[in-house]
């Protein structure tokens, strides 16, 4: 492409640290393809300390971007203006520059998890008992649209079991949640366990009891891996119906930020085959 050419094709980036293993640029250019958009998507390194500057640069010429860890939280104070479900996740994956110049902030992880249980999976989320492990920004970023379709009951479990009731406290309007340490949890089996911890990252489990689980739970693990990741072992180990990883997540959290930008909402099935080949 010419330089000339490539100056007129709108410019999205991926920005992170670590950033080489990142698949955005795979899915938001087969998205691109697949609509006809005129655009370009790459990635971008950003040293811990340049989040500003480097978001700065990009938007006098560029005009969305997403955020992965470790800059979500840095991305949601850069934003001028937020969306309503990023307000509520303190957090923002997806900034877009707006015709007035300014920089909106979105978070599209929720609608990402939600969308791929019920849409591509099949699976229910309201009246059932949901148990969500985490207290982290993944799992702020998904509790609103998950309490939006109306479970009978959301537990939050972490190692501590404070930074659950923070986080608790911060939804409590918006459905049944309640909290838990790891140690304490107790009573019936869940319909659908997430795991949002990094634990999988680290080839670990959570330390929950096997008593959590049944044979008609679902588990999630919002992290992804060409093999089962270690939270999804252990479950199909112990008979399950069902265990699925974050890759449907990421496609659809993708989707629906490609929608915030170009107004455009691609089909993610094409897109989740490629990767599922």
């Amino acid at each position: 492409m010419s330089k000339a050419v490539a100056d007129l094709v709108d410019q999205y980036v991926v920005m992170g640290n670590p950033i080489e293993h990142s698949k955005s640029p795979t899915i938001q250019m087969a998205f691109a393809k697949q609509t006809q958009q005129q655009m370009d998507y790459v990635t971008c390194l950003v040293p811990i300390d340049q989040f500003n500057s480097v978001a700065d640069q990009f938007f006098l010429t560029g005009m969305g971007c997403n955020i992965t860890v470790p800059f979500k939280e840095q991305a949601f104070a850069y934003a001028n203006v937020l969306t309503e479900r990023a307000q509520f996740a303190g957090a923002v994956n997806t900034l877009k520059k707006q015709s007035d110049g300014s920089i909106l902030g979105d978070n599209t992880d929720g609608i990402g998890l939600v969308t791929d249980i019920l849409k591509n999976h099949g699976g229910k989320i309201k009246d059932q008992r949901i148990l969500v492990l985490g207290a982290g920004g993944a799992v702020r970023g998904v509790l609103g649209p998950l309490l939006a379709e109306h479970p009978e009951l959301l537990v939050i479990a972490n190692r501590t079991e404070s930074k659950a009731v923070a986080l608790a406290e911060k939804f409590q309007a918006r459905g049944n949640i309640e909290t838990t340490g790891f140690q304490q949890l107790q009573g019936a089996p869940f319909d659908l366990i997430i795991n949002g911890t990094a634990a999988s990252l680290a080839g670990e489990l959570p330390p929950i009891p096997e008593s959590v689980l049944s044979a008609k739970t679902w588990c999630y693990d919002m992290m992804y891996s060409q093999t089962l990741t270690p939270f999804n072992r252990w479950a199909t180990d112990l008979g399950v119906e069902k265990c699925i990883d974050g890759l449907g997540m990421l496609i659809e959290q993708a989707a629906e930020a490609f929608y915030v930008w170009r107004g455009v909402r691609p089909d993610t099935a094409p897109v989740i085959g490629q990767f599922q080949k």
